[in-house]
């Protein structure tokens, strides 16, 4: 069974749309930019469950005690505060950048 997001993604991109062949660029790079943050927020997903559980769970077992379970609930409450916080600069110092050029 073929995801949704692949079959549409490689039809979209194969065809160019009603243009007769002739790809989109503005099609193209919409596609891209949602690849780009669909990696992204796995990227983020992925770092946070590591960095949270080599912090908070010292033997792992077949369920959290509720230390564990409070201490991966702020660990992912700070990392997505900091990841945040870090991406508004982020963002922010591009648009000046931006803006003198």
């Amino acid at each position: 069974m073929e995801s949704g997001f692949g079959s549409d993604f490689g039809s979209d991109f194969g065809s160019g749309g009603s243009g007769g062949g002739k790809l989109d660029p503005g099609l193209i790079m919409e596609q891209v930019k949602v690849q780009i943050a669909v990696a992204n927020a796995q990227e983020l997903l992925q770092r946070m469950t590591d960095k949270c559980f080599r912090k908070c769970i010292g033997k792992p077992g077949g369920s959290l005690d509720n230390a564990e379970q409070k201490c991966i609930a702020m660990c992912m409450d700070r990392y997505m505060d900091s990841w945040n916080t870090v991406s508004r600069a982020y963002n922010s110092r591009l648009q000046r950048e931006r803006a003198n050029m």
